[in-house]
């Protein structure tokens, strides 16, 4: 069974092409970073406008280059939120219009869902799991129980961990993505050199990351001729550190003895080796998608697709996209 997936729910433009919900056939992500770089971070409206460019050539490619025709798809399923509003009525409007014209099921996905689907992809995490999901638009814990079976446990209060590395890169004179300049320039300096705080909201598994932003920003201005090395490594510490003692402490105090990172923070070398650190000296077994599926991709939102298709749970042409899209249950 093959899932058309469709995802434009920021600044990238994927489809991918995946059978059974497990196996990629074709996976095109098509960046934006070049357009968006000078103004260190995402114009929605250039987004939006580069999206229409890019839709039907990225889908082109994918259905190309699984060597599949629309007559071979079995559903279409297309991020409807969260995200930038005007990117997603971009996939979504597509999708519908494919759907319509060739009679294809129509499946709408929660981009959240789809990063947790992303594992199984590689891997099969027996159930139940926590779920760290980390980007530069969510930073948020979850208890998943089966496919489909969602409970919010933690998330950010203000700023994702995500979009404190965009700023705090841009505060430092680093180019847009800034998660990925920040970890290179980081492994450079010391991370022990500057002690920035971490806001670990006790008795709350939730997060908070604008005051570590605000901290940099106060050091910057009071230490203008500090090392950046030694400032991208304090910050990353604190934030790494918050991200990984939380996530084992939901873990412990849920009785799980599995853990999977998601989105594109996960790809972070530095959080990725304190994570496997913590989760060996805990004795957690831990999950770890490949980067090119921690970061935004349509073959994660086919994946998810699958599941909802096989159970029946199918959009129709009324579908519309959701900024704001709160994933399973929340906790208490």
């Amino acid at each position: 069974m093959l899932i058309l997936g469709i995802d434009t729910s920021c600044d990238d433009t994927s489809a991918s092409v995946v059978e059974d919900g497990a196996k990629i056939i074709s996976n095109i992500v098509s960046s934006q970073d070049d357009i968006h770089r000078k103004y260190g971070g995402v114009v929605p409206e250039l987004a939006s406008r580069r999206h229409i460019e890019l839709i039907w050539p990225v889908v082109h490619e994918a259905m190309h280059a699984a060597g599949a025709k629309f007559k071979d798809i079995s559903a279409i399923a297309v991020t409807n939120g969260p995200g930038l509003i005007g990117s997603l009525l971009i996939g979504v409007g597509f999708a519908k219009a494919i759907a319509y014209v060739h009679k294809i099921p129509l499946v709408a996905v929660n981009h959240l869902e789809g990063h947790i689907q992303a594992v199984f992809l590689e891997a099969r995490p027996g159930f139940p799991f926590i779920a760290l999901v980390v980007s530069g638009g969510h930073t948020s814990i979850y208890r998943v129980d089966d496919i489909g079976i969602y409970k919010e446990i933690g998330r950010t209060l203000d700023d994702a961990a995500g979009e404190a590395y965009d700023k705090v890169a841009k505060l430092l004179g680093f180019s847009y993505p800034g998660g990925p300049a920040i970890d290179r320039i980081a492994a450079k300096g010391d991370a022990e050199a500057i002690n920035f705080p971490r806001a670990y909201l006790k008795g709350s598994h939730d997060f908070s990351f604008s005051g570590i932003k605000t901290a940099v920003l106060n050091y910057v201005r009071k230490n203008p001729d500090n090392k950046k090395e030694d400032i991208a490594a304090g910050f990353q510490s604190a934030v790494i550190e918050v991200l990984v003692d939380k996530v084992s402490d939901t873990a412990k105090k849920e009785n799980i003895g599995r853990i999977v990172l998601y989105g594109g923070v996960s790809a972070n070398s530095a959080l990725r080796k304190l994570m496997k650190k913590r989760a060996s000296d805990d004795g957690i077994e831990l999950f770890l998608p490949s980067t090119h599926l921690c970061t935004d991709n349509a073959a994660m939102i086919a994946a998810a697709g699958f599941h909802h298709y096989t159970k029946g749970i199918l959009a129709d042409y009324s579908l519309n996209p959701s900024a704001y899209m709160p994933l399973g249950s929340a906790d208490g």
